[in-house]
């Protein structure tokens, strides 16, 4: 019998009453449950039935729930461990809220808003990077706001953890992260760093602000291919009231080489909480973001000057002969 087949409204798992399911991904299903020895409401993440017999996603699931439980932060969901289980699964805090992509549904963000919901986001990521683990896949739905905009990181499925014993799954794979809000580098097949969750918050600060993602097209290839080449929208373009300050943040956390972005969380923070004080740099970015290049010219190029070889060496071998 698969774990699922037992899993239902009602039912109890160890000392935890299922109450609801909540939402499902991929690798897991969330349910909203009860601690039946203190009434505490938590989350418990149950992997689906085929995760045990495949040895990446269960590793994968285990580095999230050690990382979990060694993170202790109010802006990181925390997760429970140090008790016996009859059964593969993670036991969470249970996060009140909304997640920030159902906000998003809404419509553009204030400034003023989408600025206290970004430092909130920042001081999280300070926090974890501190602690040698990067989020990898951050974006507005692993991001949970509740009525007052504090705010959740959630879900370290594609976590890097700088503490591991040995290279995981995550550690080596090339498409890491989600489309819209992955980096130059990583798609590039590198690993990233905590510039690479950078990069992520500074997408989503420019989508809240906007209403629009820097990069967009018509399949992730093309999404991702685009970030490498080409220079997004300027905020301002889409809302004219964004100040000149804002907008040079938003540059320096999206700056394609991870060298010249903000080395850390807390300095990304600092600027928007000092928005008068920001230096604002003359950017090609700004006078040439309409300019678009694309990988298939650069091709046509690449195999037009391979096509023009033989051409060349005939041409030599012509003029050698009548040479002689």
């Amino acid at each position: 019998m698969g774990l699922h087949d037992s899993v239902e409204t009602g039912s109890q798992i160890d000392y935890y009453r299922i109450d609801a399911s909540v939402a499902r991904s991929g690798m897991a299903t969330i349910f909203r449950a009860t601690d039946l020895r203190n009434d505490r409401v938590v989350a418990l993440k149950i992997p689906h039935p085929d995760l045990e017999s495949d040895p990446i996603l269960f590793d994968r699931f285990k580095r999230e729930s050690d990382i979990g439980e060694r993170l202790d932060h109010p802006q990181v969901m925390r997760v429970f461990g140090g008790e016996k289980r009859s059964r593969i699964y993670m036991v969470m805090e249970w996060c009140e809220g909304r997640l920030l992509r159902n906000i998003l549904h809404e419509g553009r963000i204030s400034h003023e808003r989408a600025i206290q919901i970004t430092i909130g986001i920042l001081n999280a990521l300070d926090y974890i990077h501190a602690q040698g683990v990067v989020h990898r896949d951050l974006k507005p739905e692993n991001i949970m706001v509740d009525e007052n905009d504090n705010i959740k990181l959630i879900d370290f499925g594609i976590a890097g953890d700088s503490s591991a014993k040995r290279l995981t799954y995550a550690n080596f794979t090339a498409a890491l992260g989600t489309p819209d809000y992955i980096s130059p580098e990583q798609v590039k097949g590198k690993r990233g760093d905590g510039r690479s969750d950078v990069y992520a918050v500074g997408v989503i600060l420019y989508e809240m602000l906007s209403g629009k993602l820097p990069f967009t097209g018509p399949s992730t290839l093309v999404v991702m291919n685009d970030r490498l080449l080409n220079h997004p929208m300027p905020p301002t373009v889409a809302d004219p009231t964004i100040t000149p300050q804002l907008q040079e943040v938003i540059y320096r956390a999206l700056e394609r080489d991870p060298k010249n972005r903000y080395a850390k969380a807390r300095d990304f923070a600092k600027d928007l909480q000092n928005l008068s004080q920001v230096g604002i740099e003359d950017r090609t970015e700004l006078r040439e973001w309409d300019k678009r290049k694309s990988q298939l010219s650069r091709k046509i190029l690449y195999y037009g000057a391979l096509a023009m070889i033989p051409v060349v060496l005939l041409l030599l071998m012509y003029l050698l002969a009548h040479h002689k």
